[in-house]
């Protein structure tokens, strides 16, 4: 998300890891399920930025769920290329 504001606006994003902040900032509105997912995948963020944490988390996500993640994030991207007038 931070590269398509970039792209879009040619400024810096703002220092955030909120996908959701980042999405408004586009003007951008996802699909309800893409949008539910964004939502489930933006509470692993701070998670992810602490040792702690981050053990704790990588026991809870096996390799069949990150493949699902990956599948869903490259799903939207390919979502936000099509359907994003400056991202064409």
């Amino acid at each position: 998300m931070k590269a398509i504001l970039s792209e879009a606006f040619s400024e810096l994003p703002p220092r955030t890891r909120n996908l959701n902040r980042l999405l408004e900032l586009g003007g951008i509105t996802l699909p309800e399920n893409m949008q539910a997912f964004v939502n489930a995948i933006n509470l692993q963020s701070v998670p992810t930025r602490y040792p702690e944490d981050f053990t704790r988390l990588s026991k809870e996500i096996d390799g069949k769920t990150a493949a699902e993640y990956v599948r869903q994030t490259r799903r939207i991207i390919r979502w936000l290329k099509k359907n994003i007038p400056y991202l064409k």
